[in-house]
């Protein structure tokens, strides 16, 4: 069984950025897709961004496309993703998972969740 442990959150101003950290453990962590999403209070939790098993291939959701970016580095066994251009509306817990099959953005195709990282962007 993977386990994650989440980095990096924080608060930060409209127009501000953060990099958060999702650190594996295990030697299997290179094969594995891994994806982020995100709960807002109130909110079910939403897709983010997917990074496939070698980096080849990454996606997004629309609302962070072009502002946010997933990458790996699969000798340390961490995924990150960098947020730019943060919004009030990106205020949510982080979470980083392994997909297990099935849809990229689809939160039911994942699991390992970690414990979350918040971020709070204020206006």
């Amino acid at each position: 069984q993977v386990q994650l442990v989440e980095s990096g959150g924080g608060l930060v101003q409209t127009g501000g950025s953060l990099r958060l950290s999702c650190a594996a453990s295990g030697r299997t962590f290179s094969r594995y897709v891994m994806g982020w999403f995100r709960q807002a209070p109130g909110k079910e939790r939403e897709f983010v961004a997917a990074i496939t098993s070698y980096g080849g291939n990454t996606y997004y959701a629309d609302s962070v496309k072009g502002r946010f970016t997933i990458s790996r580095d699969n000798a340390k066994n961490t995924v990150y993703l960098q947020m730019n251009s943060l919004r009030p509306e990106d205020t949510a817990v982080y979470y980083c998972a392994v997909h297990r099959g099935g849809s990229y953005y689809d939160s039911v195709a994942y699991d390992s969740w970690g414990q979350g990282t918040q971020v709070t962007v204020s206006s």
